[in-house]
């Protein structure tokens, strides 16, 4: 993989600081930290992105999270280790991460509804998109995961 720009977060400092903002807001919001971390992770798998995927569950994995539930999240739906709460926001992420193709569900909604607040609601919806930005800059531009990752393959 050839990177396309050689350093993009340097060349839109004031909208990087803005998502950085953003992401800082997410992390105050209140949302369970290890949710925001799956919803990152699952919307990265969709996008194919190695280096937030790459991201991401070395964050899990510093929150606590099991290998096991890192490695079925791509089988969220078939596997029994997800909240009702956590396959709710995972149906929301899936929903909005191909949004052209769902157009958000009602019957997705209804889960969000049950298990969140309506700031709850907002604050999950933000996180869904400040990561679909991320997986957009990174496969965009090629910004390959970090060199010890890309060598032991």
């Amino acid at each position: 993989m050839t990177p396309r720009l050689k350093e993009p977060f340097k060349a839109a400092p004031a909208a990087i600081k803005a998502l950085m903002s953003l992401e800082a807001a997410l992390s105050a919001s209140g949302l369970d930290q290890r949710l925001i971390e799956l919803v990152k992770m699952r919307a990265s798998q969709i996008n194919g992105c190695a280096f937030c995927i790459h991201l991401h569950a070395t964050d899990m994995r510093k929150l606590g999270e099991s290998e096991m539930r890192i490695y079925m999240l791509d089988a969220w739906r078939e596997s029994s280790l997800y909240t009702p709460r956590e396959r709710a926001a995972l149906a929301w992420t899936e929903a909005l991460t191909r949004l052209a193709d769902t157009h958000a569900p009602d019957a997705d909604y209804e889960l969000v509804k049950a298990e969140f607040t309506e700031e709850e609601q907002v604050n999950l919806t933000l996180a869904i998109g400040a990561i679909n930005v991320w997986n957009r800059l990174q496969v965009g531009f090629r910004v390959a995961p970090p060199e010890r990752v890309a060598s032991a393959a």
